[in-house]
């Protein structure tokens, strides 16, 4: 499994790259970046290289930040998030969220999903054939 950071931001023009600059000012390289909003607030989603530093650096300068575990299954090919789907559809498991992002060689895709039970999860696409990985790095 990976790290995950979870910042809650307000729904406000410039806060994303507020967060993201500080981060790259801090040397903090984002591999992943997810976002969901509402009207008030919105929920950002980072696999960074450094989770600890991202965290310590969102926490000073005010924004509300979490760390949480999260799967990161490597894409070989177009049709593999669909395998993966498959593969979790037929263990029965519950995605709560998903997105795609790309690994620092920038070329291969990789699934970030949180599920209902993840240590059952990453043993049974691990027991499929996917490669799980445990930095972005």
């Amino acid at each position: 499994m990976i790290r995950q950071i979870v910042a809650f931001v307000e729904n406000q023009k410039g806060v994303i790259r507020q967060m993201t600059s500080g981060l790259r000012e801090a040397g903090i390289s984002i591999c992943g970046l997810s976002t969901v909003d509402s009207p008030e607030f919105g929920i950002v989603r980072m696999i960074v290289d450094d989770p600890e530093a991202a965290l310590e650096k969102l926490t000073e300068t005010g924004f509300v930040a979490k760390e949480c575990e999260v799967i990161a299954v490597r894409m070989e090919s177009p049709e593999d998030m669909e395998a993966v789907l498959s593969v979790i559809e037929n263990g029965n498991v519950n995605i709560n969220y998903f997105y795609s992002s790309f690994g620092k060689d920038g070329c291969r895709p990789i699934l970030i999903l949180n599920a209902a039970d993840m240590d059952e999860t990453e043993a049974m696409l691990q027991n499929h054939g996917f490669l799980c990985m445990d930095s972005c790095a």
